[in-house]
């Protein structure tokens, strides 16, 4: 499945934005999404994941409260709002897929995920 992840930019502190993550169309119905971000010199970190089936959804610490993930009706696009955005925030943000329904304990790891899209990047000004 190719990703194509869209919607980064250049924000400042406190603003919102919503990326979108596409599988080329293709309907997701039983597949788990997730997404991570990177900052240069750091592991990629977990965000988010949602079971497209059930619309079971786990977040990170950092960004549960302030971020949700979405799908739209059709199950080919998923989104990550995110809002009350900081400094911190500021990273390369990639979805990732798997044709499987994840169990919960295993929606944070990375290595689950079989397909990556390349990524939008995501600052935000102080």
């Amino acid at each position: 499945v190719q990703l194509q992840a869209s919607g980064g930019g250049l924000v400042q502190a406190g603003d919102s934005l919503r990326l979108s993550c596409t599988a080329g169309g293709r309907a997701l119905s039983s597949d788990t999404m997730a997404w991570f971000r990177q900052t240069p010199g750091k592991e990629r970190e977990f965000v988010g994941a949602i079971r497209l089936q059930d619309r079971y959804t786990l977040y990170s610490d950092s960004a549960k409260g302030r971020f949700a993930i979405s799908r739209d009706s059709a199950k080919t696009t998923v989104f990550l709002q995110l809002r009350t955005l900081t400094p911190d925030d500021t990273a390369t943000y990639f979805c990732a897929h798997t044709p499987r329904r994840l169990i919960v304990s295993s929606l944070a790891d990375a290595r689950q995920y079989d397909d990556w899209g390349q990524g939008t990047l995501v600052t935000v000004s102080s």
